[in-house]
């Protein structure tokens, strides 16, 4: 029988459940194959539900890393409410080490609202959106830049339409104590897990929390203090699970804005790219954003490229071979409020 996705796990009970989502997939080495996706459900009594899912693009590690960590160490007797783990969504990405599918080359970040009976990307997708995302208070996807890219740590929220929820957004997205966070107006439509969040009717959080398609200990730390800063804020835990308690006080938070073509730099043809300035960094419009080298016209000298408007440097390529549509570098506009 074919299916979107099946599901082993029971939500109205209390303790804990381990298990596999089941998508069926019929390929050519096994008719009856099933991807199965691993999924954990700790549930003691009435209290806040949070779902924790990673692995949305298979080469960002952080959330993978410490979400198969907090997997092995919560003990259902230590929460209150329910938690729901999800550390490899796109687990044929994940074991690939891409960004997306090798079955369907599905991005799952583009995928929703999905279908249930299109691709095994379109089919999770429907799934998270329809089934699973409705059963939680909130939702915390946690992304990186990916192998080739670098990209600040930063938190994000989708800005929507119902105000209380709206509000609660913020205080969780400041809970987690990043030091810069985005609030995205990609709209009720947007193809994103955060754009399903809103539609689903829960709350949306997530961020990028390393890069590279490697970890730091930089990385995982701030993801382990995000994931135990928002946990003990919606009540859940008391004590850090990742981290080492006491968790230290959290940075001031500096709201980003990145809405607009200009503030990235795209390459016009095959090159090869160098950065000039580091992330984080905060410049001006016309400031030096790296150079642009041709190693086929080893004659011509590189191109000196510059930034168009000011702000604060995101995120940079970290591939040096670089085609023509590729983006080089971006910067962030500073917010007030």
């Amino acid at each position: 029988m074919h299916s979107g996705v099946v599901n082993p796990i029971d939500f109205e009970c209390d303790g804990r459940q381990a298990g596999h989502l089941a998508i069926p997939y019929s390929v050519d080495r096994s008719p009856y194959y099933q991807i199965r996706i691993p999924i954990l459900r700790l549930k003691n009594g009435a209290g806040p539900s949070l779902l924790l899912m990673a692995g949305n693009h298979g080469d960002e590690y952080e959330g993978e890393l410490q979400l198969g960590r907090l997997m092995r160490r919560l003990d259902v007797s230590t929460i209150r409410g329910a938690v729901t783990i999800l550390p490899m969504a796109n687990l044929p990405a994940v074991m690939a080490a891409k960004r997306c599918s090798p079955f369907d080359g599905g991005n799952l970040n583009r995928a929703f609202p999905g279908d249930p009976a299109g691709t095994p990307t379109a089919r999770m997708a429907h799934f998270l959106e329809r089934d699973l995302f409705p059963r939680h208070d909130a939702v915390l996807d946690l992304h990186s830049g990916g192998t080739s890219m670098a990209h600040l740590a930063c938190t994000l929220i989708e800005r929507q339409a119902d105000a209380a929820r709206f509000e609660r957004s913020v205080v969780l997205m400041r809970a987690m104590g990043a030091a810069h966070a985005f609030i995205a107006d990609n709209g009720l439509a947007a193809p994103t897990s955060m754009g399903a969040a809103c539609r689903a009717g829960t709350i949306g959080l997530s961020g990028e929390f390393g890069g590279g398609g490697t970890v730091t200990p930089e990385s995982m730390a701030f993801t382990a203090a995000a994931i135990d800063r928002l946990m003990i804020s919606l009540g859940i835990v008391d004590a850090p699970q990742l981290s080492r308690a006491p968790l230290p006080t959290p940075p001031s938070l500096q709201l980003l804005s990145l809405s607009r073509h200009s503030q990235g730099i795209y390459a016009t043809r095959r090159g090869w790219f160098e950065p000039a300035v580091p992330l984080g960094k905060r410049i001006e419009a016309g400031d030096r954003a790296g150079w642009y080298h041709d190693l086929e016209r080893l004659d011509l000298p590189e191109e000196e490229l510059h930034f168009a408007e000011s702000g604060i440097v995101i995120s940079h390529r970290l591939h040096t071979d670089s085609q023509a549509g590729d983006c080089l570098i971006q910067v962030a506009e500073p917010v007030d409020g």
